[in-house]
């Protein structure tokens, strides 16, 4: 249980942000490089961001199930991009934490606790453990809220600190509404071109980002900044996507109100068109999604890959199911592995609700997360990272 003295100095720590400057009256001096702009290597980690100096505040559409109010998108999260299209994650075991809105209410900012009870919201309704996974996957990777940064730290200040700019943020970026402004709302009819919502988007935050989607359907958008100063306080300078591009296909996006229940099954389209997203049929992108985001693709061999290119697949009916190929081979289930390329055999494949399945199971398995340049296997069989597999037509 947190103490009275916790409560009072979190009181105090609220009271002196007003200013926007730390708890103990420490600011970064003005004029400091851009983070991902620097010229030579910066020393002080606790005035620019560093490695992570490219920072995604990144949110949800969550239809169906539906989370947060019906004309707001919701709170996915904020993450440090090491400006490469590589990140770092869970970063600091030590200050993983459990109780993030104890840490809050400890720090008197049951402002910022009520707006993401509005706002953060995981769509499985657990949204004190949503909040965990982000401040301990990303929030723990941002250089500038390092204890060390802080005189006199009190514990657990930085996680006020990251909450409460991610709320800042996010009540800069209404997506719903630059959205709405031109005539894209969301409809169980109508369907939107990719191009028509970036525009849309940049005419509202003056630059492009990246927009991800879920078996054809608006699922996510990710805006981009560098940061001059520290995260805390800095300046936030909106600039152009970094990592993987948008998920979504170029044409026929639907944009699922979350009034209306399930998203509509996907229209077939003439055997001389191209194949619509979800459907496994002609060729496309082997799109893999973890609980977080859309997290890359998988490329020719069948490993999963969140840089560079994804490989374009060839899907072709056989019995109840389809079969894939790469420019590898065909592909299969090899020893519970997802693989293509000689000496593979061919696999009949299902899905199920847009998902790849194998054998009944629509959900697969990686050892973690790759990043860089780092390729990984998936598989069938349970491993640390639950994921599944969706086409993306091309």
């Amino acid at each position: 249980m947190l103490s009275s003295t916790s409560v009072v100095a979190g009181a105090l720590l609220a009271a002196s942000q007003l200013s926007g400057v730390y708890a103990d009256g420490f600011s970064c001096p003005p004029g400091g490089e851009v983070s991902c702009h620097n010229s030579g290597p910066v020393q002080d980690t606790c005035c620019f961001n560093s490695p992570g100096g490219l920072i995604a505040l990144t949110q949800f559409w969550d239809a169906d199930p539906a989370t947060g109010p019906e004309d707001s998108w919701t709170i996915h999260g904020l993450w440090p991009d090491n400006c490469d299209g590589t990140y770092e994650q869970f970063c600091d075991m030590g200050r993983e934490y459990t109780n993030i809105t104890d840490i809050l209410k400890a720090q008197n900012r049951n402002d910022v606790l009520d707006y993401m009870n509005m706002y953060f919201k995981d769509y499985k309704g657990n949204d004190e453990s949503f909040w965990e996974h982000e401040w301990n996957k990303h929030g723990t990777c941002m250089s500038t809220f390092e204890p060390s940064c802080y005189m006199d730290y009190m514990p657990q200040e930085e996680v006020g600190d990251y909450f409460a700019k991610i709320v800042e943020l996010f009540k800069g970026l209404n997506t719903y509404k630059a959205l709405a402004d031109a005539g894209i709302t969301p409809s169980n009819d109508k369907t939107y071109d990719l191009s028509a919502m970036e525009a849309a988007i940049k005419a509202s935050f003056g630059m492009e980002i990246t927009l991800n989607c879920r078996n054809g359907a608006l699922n996510e958008a990710w805006y981009f900044y560098n940061v001059r100063g520290s995260a805390q306080t800095g300046e936030y300078i909106p600039t152009l996507p970094g990592g993987t591009p948008s998920t979504c296909p170029k044409t026929g996006i639907k944009y699922v109100p979350k009034s209306g229940g399930s998203t509509p099954p996907p229209t077939t389209s003439s055997p001389s068109g191209p194949a619509p997203t979800g459907i496994f049929a002609g060729k496309g992108y082997l799109v893999v999604t973890t609980r977080d985001s859309q997290d890359g693709c998988l490329i020719s061999s069948g490993n999963w890959y969140t840089t560079g290119t994804c490989a374009t697949y060839t899907a072709a009916a056989s019995g109840s199911g389809f079969t894939l190929t790469s420019s590898k081979g065909v592909c299969g289930m090899y020893n519970g592995q997802f693989k293509c390329g000689s000496g593979v055999a061919a696999t009949v494949f299902g899905s199920s609700s847009g998902k790849l399945s194998a054998s009944g199971k629509d959900t697969f398995y990686a050892d973690k997360v790759p990043s860089g340049t780092t390729q990984v296997p998936i598989y069938t069989s349970p491993h640390s990272v639950p994921l599944t597999v969706s086409w993306q037509a091309v």
